[in-house]
């Protein structure tokens, strides 16, 4: 496996370098094997075995000898990268932006891929692929609760407003109750996330995360955006995903409850319960199993108040915070030395 993924990133290393040697030659034109090493950070060697590798995949590359000579692609020839269009610009500077790159250990290679390409890009569309880099973010793990990917129509609205630095008029439909509210909005730009579109953007200032699949209508504004100066998709992003990964989320409980205890607990952890209890035949020496559906684990903790009555079978977790509260509790009071008679007086 680690040989497997060390033959991935020097295959990914030498991808990037001969697109940018390409791109090099066909801005700069005819170049000298030692100007090309240069700028790209290897040696005089490794330049001419890429422009063997080149020329075998069918690019028409030749070498000139001589003081005036150098390396150069036939003339007239050109590129579908050099004739890059501002949506092309921006495709390929997303692609790069998938966090995938660092997980395989090549986000330094995909630094260096970028600002090798930026270079060479010609000066028209350099302003697209910035902007593209800082207003997009691709990321392939799901949230803990695997939101699905969905259809979304208004897309190219969204996509609009966030690389014109316009203002947005949006309807948005809420997923907790289904409701709908209209925002105006100020985008710093849009997140896939293993999928699903997230609009990034400040309502009144304060930031929010909206679902691209729940926006019912879009409008672009005439008026330029407010975004907070010094402010980037990048950290905005990273303070809503910290919001959203925070949240407390429900979990499911299974207790065995003492038989003298469980009319009691029912009473207190009716609203709990995950399906109803029922009658069971059970004789009375025996604990019942229940299962019940808490809204975080903290909650799940006021078990601790039944005590030995009700022991908690699943999950782990809860019995780990269980213990350590039990444990912290008992530290509180510690053993007494064991009380002694006092001698009886004299005579007694």
């Amino acid at each position: 496996m680690a040989e497997s993924s060390e033959t991935t990133r020097r295959w990914a290393v030498r991808s990037e370098r001969l697109l940018a040697l390409l791109l090099l030659l066909q801005t700069h034109g005819q170049t000298s094997a030692r100007e090309l090493a240069e700028r790209l950070e290897v040696s005089v060697r490794t330049v001419m075995r890429d422009i063997e590798a080149l020329s075998a995949a069918g690019v028409p590359v030749y070498t000139e000898r001589g003081p005036h000579g150098g390396i150069a692609l036939v003339p007239g020839y050109r590129t579908d990268v050099s004739g890059l269009t501002a949506d092309e610009t921006r495709a390929l500077f997303v692609l790069l932006s998938d966090s995938a790159h660092a997980d395989l250990g090549l986000g330094q290679a995909m630094g260096s891929a970028l600002r090798k390409i930026m270079a060479v890009l010609p000066e028209v569309h350099r302003p697209e692929a910035d902007l593209a880099s800082r207003r997009v973010l691709i990321e392939p793990d799901r949230w803990h609760t695997g939101a699905t990917p969905a259809p979304v129509p208004g897309l190219a609205c969204l996509q609009d407003a966030v690389f014109g630095d316009q203002r947005l008029r949006v309807r948005y439909r809420h997923g907790r109750d289904g409701s709908e509210r209209s925002y105006t909005l100020d985008a710093y730009g849009l997140v896939n996330k293993a999928g699903v579109w997230y609009l990034v953007a400040d309502h009144q200032t304060r930031p929010k995360l909206f679902r691209a699949d729940r926006v019912v209508t879009a409008r672009v504004l005439s008026e330029q955006a407010r975004l907070r100066p010094g402010v980037e998709l990048q950290h905005v992003w990273q303070d809503l995903r910290r919001e959203v990964e925070n949240v407390e989320r429900p979990v499911k409980v299974t207790v065995r409850v003492a038989p003298d205890t469980l009319a009691r607990f029912l009473r207190v952890h009716h609203t709990e319960l995950a399906a109803p209890a029922g009658t069971h035949s059970r004789p009375d020496t025996e604990a019942t199993e229940l299962t019940l559906q808490f809204r975080s684990l903290g909650h799940a903790t006021t078990l601790l108040s039944f005590g030995p009555k009700v022991e908690v079978v699943d999950p782990p977790e809860l019995q780990d915070a269980l213990r350590a509260t039990a444990q912290a509790t008992a530290a509180l009071y510690p053993p007494t030395a064991p009380a002694t008679l006092a001698p009886p007086p004299d005579g007694s």
